[in-house]
């Protein structure tokens, strides 16, 4: 074994080794077990809430396949349609081209090139994360098999009733010239204005007046509404205003949606530039005038004036023409929400357009009541009633979207614009008896992305074909996944597996939050405090790190403001950490629905994890190889109560280990092992193994039994460990299983560690518990009177019971050892003890004498020095958090922080001015 341990030097290579090997793929015996990946972005690069989320996907997986399921996790990309069609449009515009110049066929054939030779990079990332997908069935939602799922659903959908077109609003982006979905959408708090206007009343008799923060929709005003309870204007109520800037009169309507409180309490109304002025519209039966173009620019329905005039440049032009009409009454300072495009970051506008809807209400009644009768169950539940909330008030869904790259809509026009929908035209004319002379015209439009991903969990199983695969695996066992998704994608796989497979698509859906940094700010390029899982992984050097995070933008403002805050939050760049480090600390973090806060030095610690099971593995081995290790179990072994004790302990954990991983507390899961590796194991049970391993008078077969405890265990904990930390443990169980007699081809191929009540040892627990109470006594006193680990000591015991007077002499060995004692002497309960440091182990006085041990007066002197020192800090703390300045100015993270520095030198104060108490008696 190398002395130190490098991840770089292990990782790829048994990744390559499994996925070589086939391991991923299921396995054809046990119970089926089936996971699918929430498919990634072809165009996609792996971020930390990838591979938090992929790392707890993969511990289920890996635990579940050692458990002896037979285990699948479905591999696969989503097209992103706007996303990829982006990507590819921009690389056409470095040479000078648009998608239009090439056509749609070309352009299609130039983004399967594209995805070819650079898609699926995030694919690559997820395998250095050490994912156990099952790349040998990998499936992408626009290959032909998901292609012909999304046509035989749409298709039959639209015989149902249940898929329409139909003219409606919808969020539009003007720069891609498509209908986007409200994930899409991405609103954020801006500056903006708010202009109250004035509205003349049809006969003269006075004004209304009105607030908006967009002037230019005023064009397509179809009302003004008022409250039906506001006594101000209900003598108007069915009166009309004549529209400024336009020969149009429009009516006074009352409606409850007015807030009478807010502006003046008259409300423009217009129907098709906002989603409640269009519902309004639908309840008062108003016309519905679109006044933009598909660029957001003013259409043939506005007066000539304002018409080809951007929304903005109108915006400026009817402000003016409406200050020169003496009707502009004010315009105030104004915060608004501003809906822009997550890709072109243009702002959205809705939109009234001809769009295909699917009618969502009958297919979410039975989604509500799987999830309401249990069938469906959520951790943590409280997503249920998100879930529910969402659904009782869904809205139909719009499917369509103006681009090219995606399923194409499979409807066809004749020349009357009458539709045919079908697989494709040959079946549309049989279907619907057309002549061959007349001319078909194939739809357009796409499907919005989510369409063929609601299909994911039985499509990439091969339906609609009824496959080995789909029969084995649907419903699969559980969806892990982040909340923001729970609309978009979660309840559209249950509404559409519920109709297309007459059962739900998952049974527990398994919900993680934000990863955040380590002060709960969401990650950011521009507050240079985001992570990629890949630095973290191999390292990056800070020049290296700034610019990566720079090249290529745009704008020198912005590529400023990254590099000065990525040099401000990583100013020594990314230490490598390697990838079992990173998956422990996501796991460590992993509590059930709460964002996570990522904090490098929580990996780093993670990492002396590894470290200390690499040397602990080092030391069981070179204690081990070449010795008779009882691993035929031929011959008899002897186990000391170390031995004892650790395979009583190891017992109790598997069965903890057992109960997080089905209530997916990987957090638990985790810090269980964590504390039995490092602590029970390497800090306790290692060195209990010494006083018999280097004991010249030990028997063969005691040094057999604690040799073979030494690898059975660490074996035992190389198998527990393997699903959170799986390049690690692979390694480290090829060195240590054959010494054990345990023989395969992978770790990962054997079973997963089950409890033996037969090994369970109380006595041996309880007696170990007792023995470390004395030896840590022992380390206590030598840590307060600072006395050097290397001295040997003597010790007096006294008010103990029998069983600790047996307990003494029995361990006589062990304590000799591990707490560097020359001599134990029993004192008689009656028997005067010289002037001792005391500790206790139960009733039991531990005495050391310090005739000799101690300069007294050096100690007098080293301890008062200390608590002189930590005065001052305490002095400092205490002025910060007295002064209102600071505690109203500073950052919470950094009120914590001096709060928790407080407390600690509190509490290191009053541990010293009690030594120097002790000092005082001796």
């Amino acid at each position: 074994m190398d002395t130190k341990y490098n991840p770089q030097s292990i990782e790829q290579h048994w990744y390559q080794q499994w996925e070589t090997q086939d391991y991923f793929s299921p396995s054809g015996v046990g119970q089926p077990y089936c996971i699918m990946i929430p498919p990634p972005n072809v165009t996609g690069t792996l971020h930390m809430g990838h591979a938090f989320q992929d790392t707890i996907m993969d511990m289920l997986t890996r635990y579940h396949k050692m458990q002896g399921d037979n285990t699948l996790w479905q591999a696969g990309c989503d097209h992103a349609g706007i996303a990829t069609q982006m990507v590819v449009e921009r690389q056409l515009a470095q040479e000078g081209l648009s998608r239009h110049d090439l056509g749609r066929d070309a352009f299609i054939e130039r983004v399967w090139q594209w995805k070819a030779h650079s898609g699926g990079r995030i694919t690559q990332q997820l395998r250095r994360m050490g994912s156990a997908l099952d790349w040998q069935h990998e499936r992408f939602t626009m290959d032909d098999g998901l292609s012909e799922a999304v046509k035989q659903v749409f298709v039959q959908l639209y015989d149902e009733g249940l898929i329409y077109r139909g003219k409606r609003l919808v969020n539009w982006d003007p720069v891609l010239h498509t209908a986007v979905s409200d994930l899409e959408v991405i609103s954020a708090e801006e500056n903006g204005a708010l202009w109250h206007m004035r509205y003349p009343l049809a006969d003269g008799s006075g004004s209304l007046v009105v607030a908006t923060t967009r002037p230019e929709t005023m064009l397509g005003d179809t009302a003004v509404a008022v409250h039906p309870e506001d006594k101000r204007y209900q003598h108007l109520i069915g009166q009309k205003v004549a529209l400024p800037l336009t020969e149009r009169q429009i009516p006074i309507i009352a409606d409850d949606y007015v807030d009478r409180e807010f502006g003046t309490g008259c409300v423009k109304i217009t129907p098709a530039h906002d989603f409640n002025d269009y519902e309004i519209g639908k309840r008062h039966n108003l016309d519905i005038i679109n006044v933009l173009t598909i660029d957001a620019k003013m259409n043939d329905a506005v007066p000539e004036a304002y018409r080809g005039l951007d929304r903005y440049e109108a915006r400026k032009q009817i402000v003016n023409d409406l200050e020169a009409a003496g009707l502009m009454v004010a315009v105030q300072p104004h915060k608004l929400m501003v809906p822009r495009g997550d890709r072109s970051h243009s702002v959205i506008e809705p939109f009234l357009t001809d769009q295909w809807y699917v009618k969502i209400a009958p297919l979410a009644e039975p989604a509500i009541k799987a999830a309401e009768e249990g069938d469906i169950k959520f951790v943590p539940e409280n997503w249920a009633k998100t879930y529910f909330e969402w659904m009782r008030n869904i809205q139909d869904w719009c499917i369509s979207r103006q681009i090219w790259w995606g399923h194409r809509i499979p409807a066809w026009y004749d020349d009357a614009g009458r539709v045919y929908v079908a697989d494709d035209e040959q079946h549309a004319r049989q279907k619907y008896h057309l002549a061959d002379n007349v001319v078909l015209t194939q739809d357009e439009d796409v499907l919005d992305t989510w369409f063929s991903s609601a299909l994911w969990p039985f499509s990439t199983l091969g339906w609609p074909e009824n496959t080995d695969r789909l029969k084995t695996f649907y419903p699969t066992s559980v969806l892990v996944t982040g909340f923001d998704i729970i609309f978009f994608w979660v309840a559209r796989m249950i509404m559409f597996g519920l109709k297309f497979q007459a059962d739900v698509p998952f049974k527990e859906i398994y919900i993680h939050g934000l990863v955040r940094d380590g002060e709960g700010q969401k990650m950011s390029k521009s507050k240079g405090n985001v992570l990629d899982p890949l630095d973290l992984i191999d390292g990056i050097d800070l020049e290296s790190l700034v610019k990566k995070r720079t090249t290529g933008l745009m704008q020198p403002e912005m590529a400023r403001q990254i590099e000065q805050a990525t040099r401000k939050h990583f100013p020594d760049g990314i230490q490598a950490y390697g990838t079992d480090a990173l998956r422990f600390t996501f796991a460590a973090l992993a509590s059930t629905g709460r964002d996570i806060r990522f904090d490098t030095g929580r990996i780093e610690g993670y990492r002396n994890f590894c470290n200390k099971l690499w040397n602990a593995s080092r030391y069981v081995l070179m204690n081990t190889e070449g010795h008779d290790t009882g691993a035929d179990d031929r011959l008899a072994v002897e186990l000391s109560l170390a031995d004892q004790w650790i395979i009583s302990a190891l017992q109790e954990l598997v069965q903890t280990i057992h109960k997080h991983f089905k209530q997916y507390r990987f957090d638990l899961a985790s810090q269980a092992l964590y504390d039995f590796v490092w602590n029970e194991y390497c800090d306790w049970y290692l060195e209990f193994s010494k006083p018999v391993i280097n004991n010249d008078a030990a028997s063969e077969a005691a040094l057999r039994g604690t040799r073979q405890t030494l690898l059975r265990v660490l074996e035992t904990l190389l198998r527990l460990l393997h699903p959170i930390m799986p390049f690690i443990t692979e390694e480290l169980w090829h060195k240590v299983a054959p010494l054990a007699g345990i023989h395969g081809d992978s770790i990962m191929l054997r079973s997963y560690p089950q409890a033996d009540d037969n090994k369970t040892n109380p006595n041996a627990e309880a007696e170990i518990a007792w023995l470390k109470q004395v030896i840590l006594g022992v380390r206590r006193i030598r840590a307060e009177m600072d006395i050097a680990p290397s001295k040997q000591l003597s010790i007096l015991c006294q008010n103990g019971s029998e069983e600790d007077q047996q307990r003494l002499v029995g361990n006589d060995n062990f304590l000799k050892s591990l707490a560097r004692l020359a001599s134990i002497t029993w004192l008689e309960s009656e028997q005067t003890a010289p002037e001792s440091a005391a500790a206790l182990a139960g009733d039991m006085q531990i005495l050391i004498p310090l005739a000799g041990l101690i300069d007294k007066a050096a100690e007098w002197h080293r301890l008062s020095k200390e608590i002189d020192k930590i005065n001052k800090e305490l002095a400092k703390c205490e002025n910060k958090l007295n002064n209102p300045n600071f505690v109203e100015r500073a950052p919470a993270a950094v009120l914590e922080q001096e709060q928790q520095r407080l407390a600690d030198y509190s509490g290191a104060l009053e541990q010293l001015q009690g030594q120097l108490e002790k000092i005082k008696v001796l």
